[in-house]
């Protein structure tokens, strides 16, 4: 079995080798009651600003449970394409799954858009805990994939509002488009790519899209689903620029 990766609340330094350091309770709880890891095992941490650490379970009790940190390990696992999803919200289930496959394949960036056709979000405290979920999502996708940096995921956005103040290159991808990815040059600038809900998106926000400089293509000739979208739209740009060359 790999060695269990965790996200570390604790901002980590190499100074800390040798130091026993305690895991948040949902780490600890993966750790114990769902790996059912003991005593001596060999964990991965990691903080969310680069790089990783090598330590050791040294501590299980009813408070929680702590590591010895061995060493720091400076490897990094992110792709040279600055990328941003810019996705229409859909249904719970379906928006976890895309937040977790951008996550594994190298989005820097997750950006939840407000759509004619995007599903309710809710507002108030019930929004609030559907981002902290997403949040969550993004993490223990870091966690199973190996990366070390933690994609941000945004509060939602109106599409017109993002769409204002996007100053990179873009792509939205529409099943009507005329044009697919060879068609289109090297971006110069972080990407954003844009995948719309269930339905995707109408002719208005398509042609704001475009009217903002984002060029239009379309993934092959079938209609997929949203995060099935993510995932071929997300490794088709990584095959062609990013660490998938």
């Amino acid at each position: 079995m790999a060695t269990p990766r965790f996200m570390c609340a604790t901002v980590l330094t190499p100074g800390l080798a040798g130091h026993t350091v305690e895991l948040d309770a949902a780490a600890a709880h993966h750790a114990t009651r769902v790996l059912r890891l003991a005593v001596g095992d060999a964990v991965t941490l990691f903080d969310g600003t680069g790089g990783e650490y090598a330590a050791t379970l040294v501590r299980i009790d009813r408070r929680g449970a702590s590591v010895r940190v061995e060493r720091f390990v400076p490897v990094e696992r992110e792709s040279p394409l600055p990328l941003t999803l810019a996705q229409g919200i859909v249904a719970s289930d379906a928006m976890d799954r895309a937040i977790r496959k951008a996550t594994e394949l190298g989005a820097t960036a997750i950006q939840p858009l407000v759509t004619a056709r995007s599903a309710p979000m809710g507002g108030g405290e019930r929004g609030e805990k559907r981002v902290l979920h997403w949040r969550q999502i993004a993490i223990a996708a870091a966690e199973q994939s190996g990366r070390n940096r933690v994609p941000q995921v945004a509060a939602p956005r109106a599409i017109a509002e993002w769409l204002s103040e996007w100053c990179g290159d873009g792509i939205v991808f529409l099943p009507d488009a005329p044009q697919s990815m060879p068609a289109m040059a090297p971006p110069t600038r972080p990407l954003a790519v844009m995948i719309g809900p269930e339905g995707g998106f109408d002719e208005r926000e398509g042609a704001a899209a475009r009217a903002s400089g984002f060029h239009a293509l379309r993934l092959g000739p079938r209609v997929l689903r949203a995060d099935t979208a993510v995932a071929a739209a997300l490794a088709v740009v990584q095959s062609a620029w990013g660490d998938w060359r």
